[in-house]
């Protein structure tokens, strides 16, 4: 019983860090993914964006995994879902 105990001391820091670890790593970058989910699936037509390159544009047209944002007058560019960084306010 002794030696559970111990062994139970010995590892008591080591559970500790692990489960710190996920609370304040693991938890909100999962969080962070699906919020992220969330606003690729909700893009619609005509909202306005930011790419991660920096780009804004106003969506013209939605493929499966593509967009076609237009970006200025006669400046039309398709590009991938992923690449949209936010949707901007109306």
């Amino acid at each position: 019983m002794e030696e559970l105990i111990g062994y139970l001391k010995l590892f008591a820091p080591l559970i500790i860090f692990f489960a710190l670890m996920y609370l304040l790593i693991v938890r909100p970058q999962t969080k962070q993914q699906q919020k992220r989910k969330e606003m690729l699936d909700n893009l619609k037509v005509g909202d306005k964006i930011r790419t991660i390159g920096g780009f804004y544009g106003t969506i013209e047209r939605i493929k499966e995994d593509d967009i076609t944002v237009k970006l200025a007058d006669k400046v039309i560019v398709e590009m991938a879902k992923f690449s949209v960084e936010s949707v901007l306010d109306k």
